[in-house]
């Protein structure tokens, strides 16, 4: 039976980091939706071009504004109404870890919005107030990127289309290798990757992200015992249920 799928992404290139997964969803029939929390205007049409490759039916962008997050019921009713709307089956969202011991200013309360909205979304709180939409509770709920993952998905067959994806977000690439030519040494940079002093912007900022997504795959698939080649790995927030020891 298809399910929905809800990506509730910080920034709008978690959506690419989880585009395999996204992607091997999308071709199986199921319902894939994304949302964004912050983004600025000029990226957007980026954001949805690369969530588009990978078969996202739609991206809704929620327009909070960066260092301006509350957990306040406006910012709830916002995260509440989109829940149940979608009525995912599935919520995919950052890992609370990685958003405690992360210095973005938004990361630690945006992760508390989703998990009360998450939590909300399923009691008759505020109906009205959230477009009127019943009452909906998410079953299966999965940490992207964790530094403690109890599970991991292939993604070989969809590396190429998660790849591809990452190449249209120009923004976002030019600004990770304006970051990373100020942190990095010269010689760290020509080992990932020769030549890069020739390089725009752009072009360095593309090569840098294949190396790092490919390298991540491979430590989570080939290199981690998991039986898997190339792989994202997640970790889920309850339990699996099990009908019986896979």
């Amino acid at each position: 039976m298809p399910k929905s799928i809800l990506m509730l992404a910080t920034y709008g290139l978690e959506i690419v980091e989880v585009g395999g997964t996204l992607a091997l969803h999308a071709q199986g029939g199921d319902a894939v939706h994304a949302a964004v929390v912050l983004s600025r205007p000029q990226t957007r049409p980026q954001i949805e071009q690369a969530a588009k490759i990978l078969g996202v039916r739609s991206v809704r962008f929620l327009e909070f504004q960066v260092g301006e997050t509350q957990l306040d019921t406006p910012s709830k009713i916002k995260l509440v109404r989109l829940i149940r709307e979608t009525r995912p089956d599935i919520l995919i969202t950052q890992d609370p870890e990685h958003s405690y011991a992360d210095l973005d200013p938004d990361r630690r309360l945006l992760m508390l919005l989703y998990l009360e909205a998450a939590s909300l979304a399923g009691r008759d709180w505020r109906i009205e107030e959230c477009g009127g939409f019943e009452r909906h509770l998410i079953r299966d709920l999965y940490y992207m990127s964790p530094h403690n993952p109890n599970c991991v998905v292939e993604i070989g067959s969809t590396f190429a289309l998660k790849q591809q994806a990452l190449g249209v977000l120009e923004g976002q690439m030019a600004f990770t290798a304006q970051v990373l030519r100020s942190r990095l040494n010269p010689e760290s940079l020509e080992t990932i990757v020769p030549g890069y002093a020739h390089l725009s912007d752009l072009e360095l900022g593309r090569s840098l992200h294949r190396e790092m997504d490919k390298s991540s795959a491979l430590y989570h698939g080939l290199l981690s015992h998991a039986g898997a080649t190339m792989a994202e790995a997640f970790r889920h927030q309850f339990p699996f249920r099990l009908e019986r020891l896979l």
